[in-house]
């Protein structure tokens, strides 16, 4: 490869760090450059991979690309061609040693559109350590880059997670007031990109530590932090500050009012929020879709329907609706306060509005029709829904399965969830666990076992849920064996059992009168932190009683008392029959004295 130059003489190939670097580069980028016109004085610099560092006149090979640059003068490498050199892929790895040789050459000052291309150069080579050289030489020379520059190299360090290059970036941009801001500015907003929030806190405060003024992005950025950390007063007091420095300005932007009403509703406070949103209106501040749906949101979760309400027709209007999040806590809000028609009224406004109505929002009005209107008119919702255009997904498909089993509606859900298996849907475990109990229920243990196996092949994991269902299926039929290996699977897998798992595998094995059995389970049932309800209790007083075991009998009744679960007849006379046959005469009077007179009340 070769260097044509005006002046073989001006290059001091002597100098061998500079030598060293050139060679290294040159080798790795198999790179020639000549300067044109050539002339018959002018001699040849050859950098070969075959020669020691000393041998430097050797012919470029002829099928390297080369690039036509300006001759240099005989002692100074300018800006235009350092310049050059950055602005072509081939020999933009020696722009930074050759800037580095510029600078100790006399007189050399480096031009702002040099930098520019210099440290351009350097961030698209992911030069970290000539990006830490060169920022040393912004304070040495006084030559800083300018707003934009500044920001793109702080921004590019912290998307390469170089947080400590960009510590030493500010501690050079804050010594210039001129590039400070911008350069906290862009500080702050990384380390927020990078939910290190409690960082851009110590930003911040170093900034008001330096003396250097804030703006309205400083602030912003500052609220935001706090914002995320869920500190509203913090974010209130930040607001209330930047109106007494700015009111003489400007007023605070659209943004700023957005963090404030969002912590404010967030945090509860839903109210504070409107007013300071009523009070950005009046300072003819535009509102944005965003705080729209904060405000909406804020009062739909508190249940205030009218302003909700109010707030939702308002952005309507303006044609700032289009967040799916607004219309899901606005059917949310509806079901919670029992009008579940006015869902179906929400449907038609997004289909109006064409805006897609969510599986969320689907299952959701199904859910709270069956809530609180019953499972035929969740039934009659759900095909008024379907008329709409509405695409069932998982949740709604799960929830009408769920539907349609209560409904006793056996071979309903059973074509929805086949219908849901077509669809692609494997993996929802609500659904599996709704069929194989709808299974159980109706004594075909084989399809249950058969669609446990079939889930564990789509890879969707089987949950309490679902084994509590086969648990109770196989212990009504006293397969004791089947239940037995449920339980083994369900430890095996990581599964703790539930207080319904620990009833079903007692009442399986008090049915087949293994009493011992039961006691253990009961007792390690106990010993997990779990406690009797009144199902556990009517089938644990059974079994101290037909097992003769008095003094169980009396602690499961006294720990009944002291958790305040309460008899029902059958248990009472139970436990009543079962003193009485031991000829235990003080526990009768003291069972009677106790839970008699609730018994009576009830009565």
């Amino acid at each position: 490869m070769a260097i044509r130059c005006c002046d073989c003489s001006s290059v001091r190939i002597t100098e061998q760090r500079f030598l060293k670097s050139s060679i290294s580069i040159y080798l790795s980028h198999f790179l020639s450059v000549t300067f044109p016109p050539p002339s018959p004085q002018r001699c040849h610099l050859t950098v070969s991979s075959s020669k020691s560092s000393s041998s430097l006149l050797e012919d470029a090979p002829s099928n390297l690309n080369q690039l036509q640059i300006p001759p240099l003068s005989d002692t100074q490498i300018s800006n235009e061609f350092i310049s050059t050199l950055c602005q072509n892929p081939q020999t933009q790895a020696l722009a930074f040693p050759y800037y580095q040789k510029a600078l100790s050459q006399p007189g050399f000052q480096l031009e702002p559109e040099t930098q520019k291309h210099l440290i351009k150069t350097l961030l698209r080579n992911r030069e970290w350590s000539s990006i830490s050289a060169i920022s040393k030489d912004f304070l040495l020379l006084d030559g800083f880059p300018d707003h934009t520059t500044c920001k793109k190299l702080i921004g590019a360090c912290f998307r390469a997670h170089k947080i400590k290059l960009v510590e030493s970036l500010l501690d050079v941009f804050e010594s210039k007031r001129s590039v400070a801001v911008p350069a906290y500015i862009a500080v702050m907003n990384g380390y927020n990109k990078l939910h290190m929030y409690r960082s851009t806190l110590l930003i911040y405060d170093r900034m008001i530590s330096a003396g250097i003024s804030r703006n309205a992005k400083c602030y912003y950025l500052i609220m935001e932090a706090h914002r995320k950390l869920g500190n509203a007063d913090m974010v209130l007091s930040l607001f209330l500050k930047f109106k007494s420095e700015m009111k003489r300005s400007a007023a605070p932007s659209v943004y700023i009012y957005s963090v404030l009403c969002d912590s404010l509703g967030r945090s509860g406070r839903a109210f504070e929020a409107l007013k300071y949103f009523r009070e950005m209106v009046k300072w003819g501040i535009p509102p944005t879709h965003s705080l729209y749906a904060s405000l909406i949101c804020s009062f739909a979760g508190i249940r205030e329907v009218e302003i909700a309400g109010d707030l939702y027709r308002e952005a309507k209007e303006k044609g700032l609706l289009r967040d799916p999040d607004v219309f899901l806590k606005m059917v949310l809000m509806y079901v919670e306060v029992g009008s579940p028609e006015k869902t179906v009224e929400i449907v038609e406004e997004m289909v109006e509005m064409k805006i897609k109505v969510t599986d969320c929002i689907f299952g959701a009005i199904i859910n709270g029709y069956a809530k609180t209107r019953g499972l035929f008119s969740s039934l009659k919702s759900y095909e008024k829904l379907k008329s709409l255009k509405c695409e069932t997904g998982q949740v709604t498909y799960a929830s009408m399965i769920n539907v349609y089993c209560r409904l006793g509606l056996y071979p309903n859900a059973e074509s929805m969830f086949v219908e849901m298996l077509e669809r692609g849907f494997h993996k929802c475990v609500v659904a599996y666990s709704t069929v194989v109990s709808m299974y159980g229920k109706n004594g075909r243990d084989r399809d249950a076992m058969r669609l446990l196996a079939k889930m564990k092949l789509k890879g969707c994991e089987p949950n309490v849920w679902v084994y509590n269902s086969l648990l109770d299926m196989h212990g009504r039929l006293l397969n004791l064996r089947q239940v037995g290996k449920l339980w083994k699977e369900m430890k095996r897998r990581g599964i703790e059992p539930d207080r319904i798992s620990y009833t079903s595998i007692i009442h399986a094995h008090s049915k087949a009168r293994l009493f011992e059995e039961c006691v253990r389970l009961f007792d390690e049932y106990k010993m997990n932190g779990g406690r009797a309800d009144r199902a556990m209790a009517g089938i644990m007083v059974g079994v101290f009683s037909k097992s003769n075991k008095i003094d169980d009998l009396v602690k499961l009744l006294k720990d009944l008392r002291v958790d305040g679960t309460e008899l029902d007849d059958r248990l009472y006379k139970s436990a009543l029959n079962a003193f009485r046959d031991s000829g235990l005469h003080v526990h009768v009077k003291w069972l009677e004295e106790d839970f008699g007179s609730l018994m009576m009340e009830k009565t």
